[in-house]
């Protein structure tokens, strides 16, 4: 069953623009930066394994690597929660995905195998320990036994690393994602939405994901129904946004309520993106 959260990051992640922002943005590699986004193509993630188990990897891009057509693939994975066994997990990943590109014929002319970036990309409260890498799961041996150990690393992409001060400077597609998870007020997730809005003016179907995303996200995170129309457009988003913290404004002044009396934009926002309820919305 595929779970709230891996919908809708795989819905925005379906997106090049959002593939070549997360690895422009926050992968910190000259080489990687230096590559032609424009050559970004979407790679099948279903795999029967040879025991004829099902496995569905979250996203898989490809980019042309070099002059030769030479591709390096980018295997993407979301969490919401830290998984103290993600190496393995990426691990079989990578091998299932290259026994599907061998099956498929798509290997390098001299039978070597395309070059795999696995990333994972992880928005959760709790800070990240789990290893990065499978060699750090198992024991050292020693003299010549260590050379027959697994060696595979992943990228982490921990959003709660990033202040929103640094975000606002990268200024792309994913770091406004990432704001607004986090938004530090209402008038602050308001002006996102337009932000995005500006960015995406010629590009109608990303705007309409992010229509589509931010509903979800909204709409997943309040502690009491958060009731939006359902909507494909930023526009209309914002205003029913807009007309719903004006509401919830006055109802708690009607209501007399202690909040109430102090209603405003931090009020509003640290109920909407309570915490703990995020971690229910969340629980595996």
């Amino acid at each position: 069953m595929v779970k709230p959260h891996d919908a809708s990051y795989k819905l925005l992640f379906s997106s090049p623009e959002m593939v070549r922002d997360l690895i422009v943005g926050f992968i910190p590699d000259e080489w990687l930066h230096q590559l032609d986004y424009t050559t970004l193509e979407r790679v099948s993630g279903s795999y029967i394994t040879d025991d004829l188990r099902e496995r569905a990897d979250d996203i898989i891009w490809r980019v042309r690597a070099d002059d030769q057509w030479v591709y390096l693939y980018l295997l993407i994975e979301f969490q919401s929660r830290v998984d103290p066994w993600m190496a393995v997990r990426i691990l079989t990943y990578v091998g299932l995905l290259y026994q599907d590109l061998i099956r498929r014929g798509e290997i390098l002319s001299d039978y070597r195998l395309p070059p795999v970036l696995p990333i994972v990309l992880y928005n959760g409260e709790r800070r990240w320990r789990a290893a990065t890498n499978i060699a750090d799961l198992i024991p050292k041996l020693p003299g010549r036994l260590s050379r027959y150990l697994p060696r595979l690393e992943y990228v982490l992409i921990d959003e709660k690393r990033y202040t929103p001060a640094h975000l606002v400077q990268l200024q792309n597609l994913v770091a406004a994602m990432m704001r607004i998870e986090r938004p530090e007020s209402a008038q602050d997730l308001l002006g996102l939405v337009d932000l995005i809005s500006e960015m995406l003016q010629d590009k109608e179907e990303l705007r309409r994901t992010f229509a589509t995303w931010i509903y979800s996200v909204l709409a997943r995170r309040s502690d009491y129904a958060l009731v939006l129309p359902q909507v494909q457009d930023l526009k209309a988003l914002k205003m029913g946004l807009s007309e719903r913290l004006d509401q919830w404004a006055e109802q708690y002044k009607q209501e007399g309520r202690q909040e109430g009396r102090q209603v405003g934009e931090a009020l509003l926002l640290q109920r909407l993106l309570d915490a703990d309820t995020l971690d229910k919305v969340f629980a595996l």
